[in-house]
């Protein structure tokens, strides 16, 4: 049975000012109980993400000073320093120590002493190794922070689109409501059938659908961008840029202009070649290989054991019956490649680096083809703009307005009129991707040719 049948069926056996006083008991019971629930209603207050509004430079910024994965990269430059030292170490020596027993003990001395074994040109070799392993570590951390500013910049890009598009979609949906109210006043002076208010009813339920799409979409967009600066600090960033402005911000996206004029691709891939970090890499990888096989060629190399200390016999064990003591040196060829010559490891250090020296070939070859995709891909974004610009957005701007006026003045039917009004939203939409394709392909090409700040030459 529930309570509040309980409590009224105690109301009904008792006088009303008990009801009452009961119910006013209950009132006070229900407040102290949303009061002690209060905190699990309302969880996580004091964990609120502070939300910080950045332009994209300063979203590169951030994700720089502070992505995970960026900052456990830069370690691998640590451990590659720490393995210069470990390459460059000295063999630790040995304590010696002989004591003869028996017959051995009267004619043979004590000793104790410290052998050293003396590496011959194997230090030299592994050091230079390492240190152009820490050079390829240094490169690769480079790789990955420039692609790091490149995925902030498309993630920025992409959701300033998405908020372009819910811009653009909330300002259709509102002038379907215009049009809507539009078709019931002519429909209620019998200007024009009941049909038109349904079909604008359509049409304004259908854009509201996208809207709500369009908001979930702004919604991922801005997870994406997050998700990719990859901050470990409690801040939400979102972008100050809230959508492609007329003026088209080409400053703040760090975009030249579509009306700039761009050199020929032979001078574009010339500077290309010499910034790309995956053929500073493949080169470097190149050196590796070098400094591999010299470091196995040199295991051939026999290395130097040396030895000394302190020999005494006493007295009693001496043959004139006086202690004897001195010193004793030592040294010996160890490591004679005599059973074993390395042949198979250095023959495959070699093979190694001619793998490597057609991996630089591939890479190069690979890197003309990207960068070619890359600039022509950009040039036609360019031109697809300035079309929409200069051609379409001005005619379809003109061709909207009259159809609203036609239709408000009894000139054409609501049908043309949707369907014209839905060909402009296209058409905007449609301008919103081209302005995106535009900044995603510059940010596209200046990944392939790996610089960031790449300026064309200026008398071109």
């Amino acid at each position: 049975m529930s309570l509040f049948k309980i409590f009224s069926g105690i109301c009904q056996i008792t006088p009303p000012i008990s009801c009452y006083n009961f119910f006013s008991m209950k009132k006070i019971l229900a407040i102290i109980l949303l009061i002690f629930t209060f905190p699990v209603i309302t969880p996580g207050i004091e964990d609120v993400k502070k939300v910080k509004k950045v332009y994209l430079n300063e979203a590169v910024e951030a994700a720089v000073a502070n992505n995970i994965d960026l900052q456990a990269a830069k370690l691998e430059v640590e451990i590659a320093k720490n393995n210069i030292k470990t390459a460059n170490r000295l063999q630790n020596p040995s304590v010696d120590a002989f004591y003869f027993l028996g017959a051995a003990g009267r004619s043979e001395p004590r000793q104790v002493g410290i052998s050293e074994t003396v590496e011959i040109l194997k230090r030299s070799a592994r050091k230079n190794l390492a240190v152009s392993n820490l050079s390829l570590v240094e490169k690769n951390v480079g790789y990955t922070k420039f692609d790091l500013k490149m995925d902030v910049r498309e993630a920025y890009i992409n959701l300033v689109a998405q908020k372009s598009i819910l811009d653009t979609l909330e300002q259709q949906k509102e002038l379907q409501e215009e049009l809507l109210d539009i078709a019931q006043h002519r429909a209620k002076s019998n200007e024009v059938p009941e049909i038109d208010v349904l079909q604008a009813e359509i049409a304004l339920n259908q854009l509201i659908t996208q809207v709500n799409t369009a908001r979930v979409n702004v919604n991922t967009a801005l997870a994406s961008f997050n998700k990719i600066i990859n901050d470990p600090n409690k801040v939400i960033y979102d972008s100050k840029d809230k959508l492609f402005s007329e003026e088209n911000n080409f400053a703040e996206m760090l975009t030249p202009p579509p009306t700039y004029k761009f050199p020929d691709f032979d001078i574009i891939v010339e500077k290309a070649l010499e910034n790309r970090y995956d053929i500073k890499i493949a080169k470097q990888e190149i050196d590796i290989a070098e400094k591999n096989m010299t470091v196995i060629a040199r295991q051939r190399i026999p290395d130097i054991s040396l030895s000394g200390g302190y020999a005494y016999k006493p007295g009693a064990y001496s043959d004139t019956g006086n202690f004897n003591n001195g010193a004793y040196a030592g040294a010996s060829l160890v490591n004679i490649p005599l059973f074993y010559n390395y042949s198979p490891e250095i023959q495959n250090a070699a093979l190694k680096v001619q793998q490597a020296e057609l991996k630089y070939n591939s890479v190069q070859n690979k890197a003309v083809k990207d960068v070619s995709a890359a600039y022509e891909r950009f040039l036609t974004a360019g031109e697809n703009l300035n079309y929409y610009e200069e051609k379409i957005l001005k005619s379809s701007e003109k061709m909207i307005d009259m159809s609203m006026d036609s239709y408000e003045h009894g000139k054409s039917d609501i049908t043309a009129l949707i369907v014209m009004k839905q060909a402009y939203k296209s058409i905007i939409v449609g301008y919103t991707y081209a302005l995106s394709e535009y900044y995603n392909s510059w940010t596209n090409f200046l990944r392939e040719t790996n610089d960031e700040d790449f300026e064309f030459p200026e008398n071109i």
